[in-house]
């Protein structure tokens, strides 16, 4: 660990005298890819800096059990359990710092709520979701843009897409992915029935085709025009966007934006998330996983939660855990939960370097 440690150090040091460098503050994209790098190494620094003053520390301690003095020798010893117990404190949190981050977790989002099955309740309950991440957002700081919005007959929403930018949105949202399930009694119920409805929410990052290594030479760009509600709002310009990428056959296209410029970057992200998934499942196959992640599948036709109004609880069905606080959850308090499947993942991932 410690010459792990000492590695990441070097490297800390190397990156810091490169930010001074003339050349690489001239240019305000590399400057910012090695200040990034700079901001993430530091943690582990830190840590590595405490752990050097601990086995320092314990060396002393150690050294003054030979003391003649048995008062000495006494004191020595309570100190040196003392820091032992808090060297085993460290090392777990260095072995979760030492996790590699994913990449993508620093992007900012793509963030799409769909209703689903359940009709009326459907778009209703999507409308719900919509109020309680975005008040979720506000906590963080974050900021967000609407995309697009087509609303459902009775209120709420059929699909709304929204960008969502901040810090580290990605790593801390992309657990939110896939089917949301809500047990309740509709306003349109007369007989006071709980009924089962849905929405699902998609999380992608966004993209950039150098994030991926996709030649621009290899894509195929198409402009149509946008269908419009009738009218004065009839779209005359062809904002749509399709993009087709050749060697693969991929289709992503977008009239979300109410501008060809703002279709191009979702049509864009879209794109890159599906030949990302693409990539995906033939590593998958080709390594023959055949166990699902138990956190962050995002495959939307998987049931991650349920949300039970008539008992005020919420249940994230991936990691089991329910609480009776529904109403406080649904205004924006996402912590708990979201704090929960970070954690189960980073102990999935622990796991798999243990056994690795």
């Amino acid at each position: 660990m410690l010459d792990k440690l000492e590695a990441i150090f070097e490297r800390y040091q190397y990156v810091e005298e490169r930010l001074s460098d003339p050349s690489v503050v001239s240019d305000l994209n590399q400057f910012k890819k090695i200040n990034k790098e700079y901001k993430d190494l530091q943690p582990m620094v830190d840590a590595y800096k405490r752990y050097a003053d601990l086995l320092g520390n314990i060396e002393t301690s150690r050294e003054m059990l030979e003391e003649d003095d048995e008062e000495m020798r006494e004191m020595a010893q309570m100190e040196l359990e003392s820091l032992e117990a808090r060297r085993t404190e460290l090392e777990e949190e260095i072995k979760v710092l030492l996790i590699p981050k994913d990449p993508e977790d620093s992007k900012d989002i793509i963030f799409e709520i769909r209703s689903g099955t359940g009709g009326d309740e459907a778009s209703l309950f999507a409308g719900d979701l919509y109020k309680m991440y975005t008040r979720y957002f506000e906590t963080l700081g974050w900021r967000t843009e609407i995309l697009t919005v087509n609303e459902g007959t009775v209120g709420g929403y059929n699909k709304i897409v929204l960008e969502v930018s901040g810090e580290d949105v990605f790593g801390r949202m992309k657990f939110e992915s896939g089917a949301h399930r809500v047990q309740r009694v509709p306003k349109t119920e007369s007989q006071g029935r709980v009924h089962t409805s849905a929405a699902t929410v998609a999380v992608m990052p966004k993209m950039e085709l150098e994030d991926y290594d996709i030649n621009k030479a290899d894509l195929k760009v198409d402009t149509f025009r946008s269908s419009g509600a009738g009218g004065q709002h009839v779209n005359k310009t062809e904002s749509g966007v399709r993009f087709t990428h050749l060697p693969t056959g991929i289709v992503a296209e977008s009239t979300d934006g109410r501008s060809q410029i703002k279709n191009r970057e979702i049509a864009m992200n879209r794109l890159i998330d599906k030949i990302r998934s693409e990539r995906e499942r033939e590593f998958l196959n080709q390594q023959k996983k055949e166990r699902k992640s138990l956190v962050g599948s995002g495959d939307r036709s998987d049931k991650i939660r349920t949300y039970n109004w008539p008992q005020n609880r919420v249940t994230d069905h991936r990691i089991n855990l329910s609480l009776n606080k529904l109403d406080k959850i649904i205004s924006g308090d996402l912590d708990q939960i979201i704090e929960g499947l970070i954690v189960a993942e980073t102990a999935r991932k622990l796991k798999e370097g243990e056994m690795g």
